[in-house]
């Protein structure tokens, strides 16, 4: 789902609630789409499975900047240190919400020595 594939219907309802039922319900065009992997990185904020990293990896250079915000989470939260030359580019992207999540996950890694 992260990587924009279509999955389960009652996993997006899972993951977005009920913003995602009105969603699903108007057959979005495609750019409301990326709120898809919105919530499928949100869902690994607290369900990390280490097949999530490639998709993680992928979500950090999203055209959407709510994606590349929440990867940023999830590489804080989860402390994936394989992802920090990525995160670490993400200090210079231009919206600001992603630029301080980007600083707390590096911030994050370099502290846990990840």
């Amino acid at each position: 789902m992260i990587t924009g594939a279509d999955t389960d219907v009652a996993l997006i309802v899972a993951l977005g609630g009920p913003h995602a039922r009105r969603l699903l319900a108007d057959h979005p065009a495609t750019d409301q789409r990326y709120w898809l992997r919105v919530w499928a990185a949100r869902g690994l904020l607290w369900a990390w499975d280490d097949n999530g990293l490639d998709g993680v990896r992928m979500a950090l250079r999203d055209p959407q900047w709510r994606v590349r915000e929440m990867a940023a989470k999830v590489v804080a939260r989860q402390l994936l240190g394989d992802l920090l030359p990525a995160v670490a580019k993400l200090r210079g992207d231009p919206v600001l919400r992603v630029h301080a999540a980007a600083t707390r996950a590096v911030a994050m890694l370099t502290s846990a020595g990840a």
